[in-house]
């Protein structure tokens, strides 16, 4: 899990781990491979990224599952829009997989989008998935139903997790806390509110009020 301020340099790492930027210092391994060694396909293969835009085309669910593996069969289709907790609202429609969803998806909500994103996630089935703010914009009930879907997706998988709620990153195995471009905390949850820093400080604004405020959310 990534948390720090606005500017702090979260979305920069994970752009790094992508390689939409190469470092100026240092180098970025996956698997033990420095990534500027490695061919752009090969990553492509093994790195999938849900962000809190989810991107998709002017077809049919179908079409937009597809592109993450043409040759993908109608059954590993429905068993990844079960597993991403969207089947039931696919199979309600009355075209099915052959719903067209519109430009950027529009015809559906946000949550039904990025669980959508999550079941093309899961059918391509890398092995590192970057999330970045992966539920920014959802409302508490889409963002429980997408919360589950992500679950099931992460499993077994290496996943940085860029998140504006505590609440996404506080069960990562270790959290990173950035600010000024370097990582100020490091732990787990716990670790990091008995240090009683930033994280300690942030958690206790967001959750011991008993709210999730919009101020919290702009810091994160």
């Amino acid at each position: 899990g990534f948390l720090g301020p606005n500017g702090a340099g979260k979305t920069t790492i994970t752009s790094l781990v992508a390689r939409l930027y190469d470092p100026t210092q240092g180098r970025i391994r996956l698997g033990g491979i420095d990534l500027r060694e490695a061919s752009m396909e090969s990553l492509h293969e093994v790195v999938g990224v849900v962000t809190q835009d989810a991107h998709l085309f002017h077809d049919t669910i179908r079409a937009n599952l597809a592109y993450a593996k043409p040759s993908a069969t109608e059954g590993e289709m429905v068993s990844v829009l079960k597993s991403a907790q969207v089947w039931d609202l696919v199979s309600s429609l009355p075209e099915g997989l052959d719903t067209v969803v519109g430009d950027r998806g529009h015809r559906l909500s946000g949550g039904e989008k990025q669980r959508l994103a999550i079941a093309r996630l899961l059918l391509k089935g890398p092995g590192l998935v970057v999330l970045d703010e992966a539920t920014a914009h959802l409302d508490s009930e889409s963002e429980l139903a997408v919360q589950r879907a992500l679950d099931t997706a992460l499993t077994g998988r290496t996943a940085p997790v860029l998140a504006h709620r505590l609440s996404t990153v506080r069960g990562a195995d270790q959290i990173l806390v950035v600010d000024g471009g370097r990582i100020v905390e490091r732990g787990n949850h716990r670790d990091l509110l008995a240090l009683g820093g930033l994280y300690a400080d942030l958690y206790n604004t967001q959750f011991r009020s008993g709210s999730r405020s919009d101020d919290v959310a702009e810091v994160l």
